[in-house]
């Protein structure tokens, strides 16, 4: 029975990353390297990650600097970043992009918040639906005799108790989330 807790770990686990790796591609007032993520740039007939093909630096809190390792992709990143959703405006010298992290509106820090509660909600469906998974694997494992209906009972509190835990791991990350975000 240890299996099913350990299997439904495992799948929380990805849960929560999946959570974070989504909250470090959404934009607050701070410069940060991981809102390129999923940004893909056209470099040398194919579609590369702009991590790939370019050094992405925060040198101060509001200026992102992007220094292609080939000068030539200058102009395709540039095109890259213009065309996403981030709706940042980057400048190029020839050698590097610079972007400067404008200030955020209030209004847009709300969005982002129900975006990252929208986000968080579907991370805590998903840590719900493993526990069911897992409450059916038990009740298959009762119904099938390999179980006894008191290690069942106790399997499924563990397993109620991780998703508790994961629940609020969830919650926590949420938190601090909307708090870098709501700040001026």
């Amino acid at each position: 029975m240890s299996e099913v807790i350990s299997l439904a770990e495992e799948k929380m686990k990805k849960s929560l990353a999946s959570l974070k790796d989504g909250f470090a591609t959404l934009r607050t007032g701070r410069a940060s390297a991981g809102i390129f993520d999923k940004i893909r740039v056209d470099a040398y007939g194919e579609k590369s990650p702009l991590n790939q093909v370019a050094n992405i630096s925060v040198p101060e809190a509001r200026l992102i600097v992007i220094q292609p390792w080939d000068k030539g992709l200058i102009s395709e990143i540039e095109k890259a970043i213009r065309s996403s959703e981030l709706s940042l405006n980057p400048s190029n010298d020839g050698k590097v992009i610079r972007i400067s992290i404008p200030p955020l509106t209030e209004e847009r820090r709300k969005e982002l918040v129900k975006v990252a509660k929208n986000n968080a909600e579907q991370s805590r469906v998903a840590v719900r639906n493993i526990r069911r998974d897992g409450n059916e694997e038990l009740k298959k494992l009762l119904k099938d005799g390999k179980l006894s209906e008191d290690e069942e009972s106790k399997t499924a509190d563990e397993l109620q108790k991780l998703t508790d835990s994961y629940i609020g791991k969830l919650n926590q990350i949420l938190e601090e989330k909307e708090k870098e975000i709501m700040e001026v």
